[in-house]
């Protein structure tokens, strides 16, 4: 589905116009289209594959979708996946996926499952008229950015659920095994965010380092903030991931000493059973003369 095609001219916004006028605006100096779409439509696809002389192989992907978080080169064009990631109403996390390409003069972003878009980000960069004349490289950085700071609230929703979980692993007559299923299901949250997170922080490295393409080379040190973003979220993912197995640890002794002691319970019960027993068990037989 088209969501949007804007006309870019000098870092200001022209005009909307229809996918089918595209040509005649991509060929002219100093400007770049930016169209937006959702869900996969693979009719659209192909024509803004003729449109924007677009790789097949990335177009194939873009079709295909489920693809790992990553940035490729082709030619004089960029083509980014990354993975959105959100929280639904059951508390769950949902994936969806955002591939991106980008040449000297048109972006074309597609959104799949994802419930938000990208309108706050057309804003940013339409109220940015000085870095927006950079182009359609500025584009990507801006929309590679709001993908990327996105991932906070989710970790930070993740962080108060571990601490939460902790707090109740130290609750006398708590529910210990519960305690394990949350931190189990924490965990396989972590790793979600470990898939998103770590392939594109080696992606995005390789805009930041000797060679880079000439597209993204004016704005090197943009991407630079974006990879320190994604390797301050990998240690946070990291740290927390311990902070799991850590948790798991002690639950699991609390489990154990919780058995002990109803062990030592039921030992002393038999202790002060076992004399009257006894007892009982002595004067319970048939003597001929009683002792």
């Amino acid at each position: 589905m088209l969501l949007k095609c804007v006309v870019y001219e000098n870092g200001r916004r022209i005009t909307e116009i229809p996918a089918s006028d595209i040509h005649s605006y991509v060929c002219r100096p100093g400007c770049f289209v930016w169209v937006a779409m959702r869900d996969r439509d693979i009719a659209l696809l192909e024509e803004m594959r003729e449109q924007f002389d677009l790789h097949p192989l990335a177009v194939e992907d873009a079709q295909q979708g489920h693809q790992r978080p990553k940035l490729e080169e082709y030619g004089g064009s960029l083509f980014a996946v990354l993975h959105m990631i959100e929280i639904d109403a059951a508390g769950e996390l949902s994936v969806g996926e955002v591939d991106i390409f980008a040449g000297p003069n048109y972006v074309l972003s597609v959104r799949s499952g994802v419930s938000k878009g990208f309108d706050d980000v057309r804003a940013r960069c339409e109220a940015e008229p000085e870095q927006l004349s950079h182009g359609s490289c500025y584009v990507l950085y801006a929309l590679m950015d709001a993908v990327v700071d996105r991932y906070f609230p989710v970790l930070d929703r993740l962080e108060d659920e571990l601490e939460e979980i902790e707090k109740r692993i130290f609750i006398v007559n708590g529910e210990p095994r519960a305690n394990i299923q949350a931190l189990y299901g924490l965990k396989q949250r972590l790793m979600t965010m470990k898939h998103a997170v770590a392939p594109m922080l080696e992606a995005v490295a390789g805009l930041t380092g000797g060679r880079v393409p000439a597209m993204v080379a004016e704005l090197r040190e943009y991407f630079r903030d974006i990879a320190d973003h994604l390797q301050r979220l990998n240690q946070i993912i990291e740290s927390n991931r311990d902070t799991v197995a850590s948790a798991t640890s002690v639950n699991l002794s609390m489990i154990a000493m919780q058995e002990n002691e109803t062990m030592k319970r039921l030992t002393a019960y038999a202790a002060l059973v076992a004399i009257p027993t006894l007892i009982a068990g002595i004067y319970g037989m048939n003597f001929t003369e009683m002792p």
